[in-house]
């Protein structure tokens, strides 16, 4: 792990996004809340808040942050067939949260992968990726 105890604290946030193609039939019953093993988009949220508190763990030279909020949106897109996920991650710390808000993007694209594969194996995550991130002596950074 890089040492960063000579670093300040400072107010830290990262924002990444992320989607899941599938068929339409398989959007429209997570969009109702109808899936029989039930909300999806809840069990969802639940999982990327829970992949941004365990990135360490799973990044080996991740370093453990103290999370101040972890903020999960999803976007129903019934023209391309996609659900998409957008994550901010937050703490005050000497290092920063992106891989935190990647990880938890991805265990919550994972999740609903993993409650709806019976119905659609064909299902395809993509798009990962940082939009934005604050703080530390980079400052302000945003894709696009």
């Amino acid at each position: 792990m890089v040492d960063v105890g000579a670093k300040p604290e400072s107010r830290r946030v990262a924002r990444a996004s992320g989607s899941i193609r599938m068929q339409p039939a398989t959007l429209a019953l997570i969009a109702s809340g109808g899936h029989k093993k039930g909300d999806v988009l809840g069990v969802a949220r639940l999982a990327a808040i829970q992949g941004a508190k365990r990135c360490a763990d799973l990044i080996p030279l991740a370093h453990p942050i103290a999370l101040t909020r972890v903020a999960v949106a999803f976007v129903i897109d019934t023209e391309q067939h996609r659900l998409d996920i957008e994550v901010t991650a937050e703490t005050v710390g000497r290092t920063g949260v992106e891989m935190e808000a990647l990880t938890a993007a991805s265990v919550g694209l994972l999740t609903v992968y993993d409650m709806c594969k019976a119905l659609d194996r064909g299902m395809c995550i993509g798009d990962l990726r940082l939009r934005e991130k604050l703080g530390g002596k980079s400052g302000h950074w945003r894709a696009d």
